[in-house]
């Protein structure tokens, strides 16, 4: 049993652990990208690093293969000379300049594959950087446009289906004012043909007229 409770204890957190992830998964995200943004900027600079060492091996390579060119001529001038002694300490340095110029090479060779390869490493992170980067907006978009329809908290937001509910009962209370009013306005059965009988004399009088109006003054007026 205890070992029972141990399992769903565990599964309760990592099922917590979950529910955080994906509450903060864009906020988890925007760092990720940070942090894969700044390896990337340190592996370019890694990158340019190499590459201007590679090109001052090459400069190197170049001014000890000049250095060996001018040896030789000024050996084969001592040879001419009859200075076989000094020809042969020259001999001796391009032997040790041509090993130089060759060890050289040979690294520069080994350094072409491994720049070639860290390249390709870069131009690979650089386009999966630009693609997560797209990604990253296209999900925000979404996100935005889920939480619309999704309240975080009851007491925190309107969804859209709330608000349109809402609208929907205030235009059927609205129209159904609007038929009451309309019915409360409509005139009585028969109220027109008795209003016209009123005015030609026919029944009695249910508001008072200036005729009436004027038999009465008639009659103060003749009591006086």
């Amino acid at each position: 049993m205890f070992d029972l409770f141990r399992t769903l204890a565990r599964g309760a957190a990592a099922q917590a652990r979950e529910d955080i992830i994906d509450r903060n998964a864009l906020l988890i995200l925007d760092q990720q990208i940070r942090e894969t943004r700044a390896a990337l900027e340190r592996s370019r600079m890694a990158l340019a690093a190499a590459e201007a060492g590679d090109r001052a091996e090459a400069r190197r390579h170049a001014e000890v293969e000049a250095r060996a060119a001018d040896l030789e001529e000024r050996a084969v001038a001592a040879l001419a000379a009859n200075r076989d002694s000094l020809a042969a300490e020259a001999a001796d340095a391009i032997a040790e300049l041509e090993a130089e110029a060759a060890a050289i090479r040979d690294a520069r060779d080994r350094f072409a594959r491994e720049l070639a390869r860290l390249r390709a490493v870069v131009a690979d992170a650089t386009r999966r950087q630009a693609e997560l980067e797209r990604g990253r907006r296209i999900a925000a978009a979404a996100e935005s446009a889920r939480r619309l329809g999704v309240a975080a908290a009851p007491e925190d937001r309107a969804t859209l289906r709330e608000a349109e509910a809402t609208l929907a009962r205030l235009r059927a209370r609205q129209a159904e004012a609007a038929d009451i009013d309309a019915a409360l306005a409509e005139p009585q059965p028969g109220a027109d043909i008795a209003e016209r009988l009123e005015r030609e004399g026919f029944g009695k009088a249910t508001r008072p007229t200036g005729a009436a109006i004027l038999e009465r003054l008639r009659g103060r007026a003749a009591a006086l």
